[in-house]
């Protein structure tokens, strides 16, 4: 009788190492290029909370802050929504829109905005279009987009890339950069 709760402890801690070992482990898939600074952005439309169907092309004359994340709910992607909302009116005073963009469905997007008082746009990429071409798609247990953040000028061309983002000063770092690019 003793050997399994030893056994079922055995398992569940090793299922633990297992997932925590993964977290820290989100890897690019291959053969994806990422867009440099100087090219033109890709194209995209994608689906947002409210179903409405956002394209890249309606923001020209406009700074694009276009940042990936993993999964809507989860800590590190709370806090970084937090801070871009947090600073979203300095965001506005530049001319500057905020675009997150996950796999998740419009409706986990609908209900993540909710719950944390989001109100800039969250893109839906369940099929995985616009992470890819971003180089953006990375692993995790499942296909997640990698925290990366791509700054994208009025005339449709990436200004400044971060990849592997921290979270907690990402927002004023994005700010700090469009006011140098403004120089």
């Amino acid at each position: 009788m003793r050997r399994f709760p030893v056994r079922y402890f055995f398992f569940f801690a090793l299922a633990v190492i297992v997932v925590i070992a993964a977290s820290f482990a989100t890897v690019r898939a291959t053969g994806q290029t990422m867009p440099a600074v100087g090219e033109l952005a890709p194209a995209f439309t994608l689906p947002s909370q409210d179903g409405t169907q956002i394209s890249l092309s309606s923001f020209r004359g406009k700074w694009v802050v276009l940042y990936f994340y993993p999964k809507d709910g989860t800590s590190g992607c709370t806090i970084e929504a937090h801070n871009f909302q947090r600073d979203q009116e300095k965001f506005d005073a530049v001319n500057a829109v905020i675009l997150g963009v996950s796999v998740d469905t419009p409706d986990s997007h609908k209900n993540f905005c909710t719950k944390e008082g989001l109100t800039f746009r969250l893109l839906a990429d369940p099929e995985h279009k616009v992470v890819e071409s971003y180089g953006s798609l990375g692993f995790m247990m499942m296909k997640i987009a990698s925290r990366n953040t791509f700054l994208i000028d009025p005339q449709g061309k990436i200004a400044k890339v971060w990849t592997k983002v921290q979270v907690q000063h990402h927002s004023e770092e994005v700010l700090a950069a469009i006011a140098e690019q403004k120089k």
